[in-house]
């Protein structure tokens, strides 16, 4: 049996001459999405902020986090392939590791869209492509419907931070933004030139988001940073109860966390509700 061949998203061919038996994941959803793929056996290495499924990488080798892999111990599981992404890890250690001749695939869903090919995609390059289309498929189906419930309808005005001290938020040129558009939602910071701005309370205030969702990654909201906001009692989220601590893992990961994320979050954001 070959392996697919795809061209990943750093523009580089990955052409294995056969599905790969020796895998390390430098990204958490990817590890979950592997064992989801029905590779789980092939993966010998993941980060340590790999947590999912936890019966499956209990027993893995742990190779650092993203940001600062051990590139060392990674070439001594003598992988045949290394998955990584443009934003999680570090292009001068992708580089490294391809130097040493190791293939890397390197992903970069920007939208939904792009999460869903990525499952196919990846079932190619891991020799399963029929588990990869079958995933894609029914997500592709759940998401036309979701798409399908939101038309016509109005748009939550949302606010979504992901860092605290100081507040960082998203632009639309990002997953998060899609997964949020995609749901119902309509990023109050869309607009902004950086992808990752930072953002004042007083600036959330000008904005008037209905709805706030405060994730527990990147960083770990909790109900006690509401207090942040306390000075600005007028913006409607807050007036009306509709901010809500949600999975962080339904706005960021991609993989088998879609299809939650497409059921989860269109109620969250036209539903009202205390914090959780």
């Amino acid at each position: 049996m070959t392996a697919g061949s795809v061209v990943d998203a750093s523009g580089v061919a990955l052409a294995l001459p056969a599905p790969p038996r020796r895998v390390v994941s430098l990204v958490p959803s990817i590890t979950e999405l592997l064992f989801t793929l029905g590779l789980g056996d092939a993966v010998v290495g993941c980060t340590v902020y790999c947590t999912q499924p936890p019966e499956g990488v209990a027993a893995k080798t742990r190779i650092g986090g993203e940001k600062n892999p051990n590139l060392d111990l990674i070439r001594e599981l003598a992988p045949d392939l290394v998955v990584a992404n443009v934003e999680e890890n570090v292009r001068a250690h992708i580089d490294t590791l391809r130097g040493w001749g190791i293939p890397v695939y390197v992903t970069y869903p920007r939208t939904v869209a792009d999460g869903v090919q990525l499952i196919r995609d990846l079932g190619r390059v891991g020799g399963a492509v029929e588990r990869g289309a079958e995933i894609a498929g029914a997500l592709e189906a759940q998401r036309a419907e979701t798409c399908a419930r939101q038309a016509g309808r109005a748009r939550a005005r949302v606010f979504c931070p992901i860092w605290r001290k100081p507040y960082m938020t998203i632009n639309r040129d990002t997953y998060i933004h899609d997964v949020l558009a995609t749901c119902g939602g309509e990023n109050v910071f869309a607009g902004l030139p950086s992808r990752y701005p930072e953002v004042t309370p007083a600036d959330v205030a000008r904005a008037r988001p209905d709805v706030i969702v405060l994730p527990d990654e990147p960083f770990r909201f909790r109900r006690a940073h509401l207090a942040d906001f306390a000075g600005h009692p007028e913006i409607p989220a807050l007036r009306e109860g509709r901010v809500h601590l949600i999975d962080g893992k339904l706005l960021s990961w991609y993989g088998p966390r879609m299809a939650q994320a497409l059921a989860e979050l269109p109620v969250i954001l036209r539903g009202g509700g205390p914090a959780e």
